[in-house]
């Protein structure tokens, strides 16, 4: 079944109509995806030398024009404000950046595609993507030039719970907010673009989704959403992002620890207990007592979270196993070359408690994942009885085919990997009516016609970079800890994120050639 396309200004209407209908018996709100402010405000305008001279000043910018390009375009960015809600219903609101492209240039003015951003984890509660000259910005500065700078509109909200939203916590990997959150941020610029200073652009009736880590799993939850409301996505691009949620988090509990672990753990705790309510009892019953009051610190405003101690950076699991069958998985030492990563997360100083990791895996063992460790179903467990593991099920995207195509990037030695990997197997399964094709940006280009070429050959040729580096510090691995550290977090990104435009433009051809 076909989707039909609706240009912007016919999506804005009828999200305004999906809105009044979903804020029914909540009259006292205000409608999702209305403005705070009626008329946007333009916090800056680049002429491309301007956008130019702001990459160069930047920690990465000879990288980054290397991989984005040249700018077509300059950049009027706009910050929007937007009522939202929070992840248990509740009424707030939340901002976003509205990039629109500038200039003379044919791919400047006039019909420009859209295409939504959404951004990886942060910790800071004061991040704004808009704000693309701060120094922990590089993600917003690497999506106006990927996609603002080359002609796209570009809509890239910071999330309810960061910047000026109201939500005193983020509902991190909360499918159902997130994507919901994502459409009022595209409302809110279908309001705010009529407005704006770039009068000569207009919708082009093209709508394209992409983000990274957990902005991959907002970016396919919002096309999701998008797709049940009828709208229809051009394609899509989710990168590196945890989608299917319930088997990575059965593998990172089987001793796979996440580099991260500690910190994402926190945010889905926090953010499931403020939209369920039934995560804990006491927050003792997951954590250690020492960590107990802390689990609503992240995101936070201070840089003292972990210096002062009050949550682990690290370590997520005790060095003793819960049980003795499971001694060969504390830590988990397969597959070999990601097992010195694992290492890293176990330790006196953890987060969860050895209690809960064993209450949590027997609950695998007896309601064991359809796609991990085995593949049986595919899909997530039919009953778990662990409340963490029910909703990390609601939250889970093992459930939907997609209408419009979809690429998935990441690369084999991130965890987040076996992710795509899955949802590609659950969409064969399903066969989906579309085009799915999964990236790996650590293999080899194919001897001909590859597309990626170029993006490949310099993922390894920064991986051997980072190698270099640390055995030129001392490092005695070959260099191999230093980029499993920097594979998820500094190097997998800045590849992917020019990929996903090269998919881009290569379905615009196919949509504007093609009766």
């Amino acid at each position: 079944m076909r989707c039909l396309h609706r240009p912007l200004v016919t999506l804005l209407a009828f999200l305004a109509t999906a809105g009044a209908r979903a804020d029914a018996g909540a009259s006292a709100a205000p409608a999702r995806g209305s403005l705070v402010q009626p008329v946007p405000t333009r916090v800056l305008s680049l002429s491309p030398t301007e956008f130019v001279s702001i990459v160069q000043a930047s920690s990465q910018g000879a990288q980054l024009m290397q991989l984005a390009g040249t700018p077509k375009c300059g950049i009027d960015i706009y910050k929007l404000q937007y009522f939202t809600v929070g992840g248990a219903g509740e009424s707030t609101t939340a901002s976003s950046a509205l990039m629109v492209p500038t200039g003379r240039d044919r791919d400047c003015r006039g019909t420009r595609p859209v295409v939504i951003y959404a951004h990886g984890t942060m910790l800071d509660r004061d991040y704004d993507i808009a704000n693309i000259s701060a120094p922990d910005n590089d993600e917003g500065l690497w999506a106006a030039a990927v996609f603002a700078a080359q002609g796209y509109v570009l809509i890239a909200p910071n999330y309810a719970g960061y910047d000026t939203s109201s939500l005193t916590y983020h509902p991190y990997l909360n499918a159902d907010q997130q994507s919901k959150d994502t459409i009022d941020a595209l409302t809110a610029a279908h309001r705010a673009l009529p407005q704006a200073f770039a009068a000569n652009v207009r919708d082009r009736g093209e709508l394209f989704i992409t983000g990274y880590s957990e902005g991959g799993h907002v970016a396919m939850a919002t096309h999701r959403a998008l797709q049940e409301l009828g709208i229809s996505v051009t394609a899509s691009a989710p990168l590196s992002g945890p989608y299917a949620l319930s088997a990575y988090a059965d593998e990172i509990l089987a001793g796979r620890a996440d580099l991260y672990g500690p910190i994402l753990t926190t945010l889905v705790i926090d953010s499931y207990q403020h939209s369920y309510g039934n995560i804990y009892s006491n927050a003792t019953d997951i954590v250690q007592a020492k960590y107990a009051d802390n689990l609503d610190l992240l995101p936070t405003l201070s840089s003292d979270v972990f210096s002062q101690g009050l949550l682990p950076t690290l370590q997520l699991f005790a060095n003793e196993p819960p049980a003795p069958q499971f001694a060969s998985i504390t830590p988990a030492t397969t597959p070999a070359n990601i097992a010195p990563l694992f290492l890293l997360g176990f330790g006196p100083n953890h987060l969860i408690t050895n209690d809960y990791r064993l209450q949590y895996l027997l609950d695998a063992l007896e309601n064991p994942d359809g796609g991990w460790p085995t593949i049986t179903t595919g899909v997530p467990a039919a009953n778990p009885s662990n409340t963490l593991r029910q909703a990390l099920k609601t939250n889970d995207l093992r459930n939907w085919s997609p209408v419009a195509p979809v690429m998935l990037c990441g690369g084999h030695d991130d965890l987040n990997f076996m992710n795509a990997l899955l949802m590609q197997q659950y969409w064969a399964a399903a066969r989906a009516p579309t085009r799915i094709s999964v990236l790996n940006i650590d293999s080899p280009p194919l001897p001909t016609g590859d597309p990626y070429a170029t993006l490949k050959a310099g993922f390894a040729a920064a991986k051997a970079a980072t190698a270099a580096s640390a055995v030129a510090q001392g490092a005695t691995d070959g260099g191999r800890l230093a980029v499993l550290e920097s594979y998820h977090a500094v190097l997998e990104e800045p590849y992917c994120l020019p990929a996903a435009r090269l998919f881009f433009e290569h379905q615009r051809h196919l949509k504007n050639h093609i009766p």
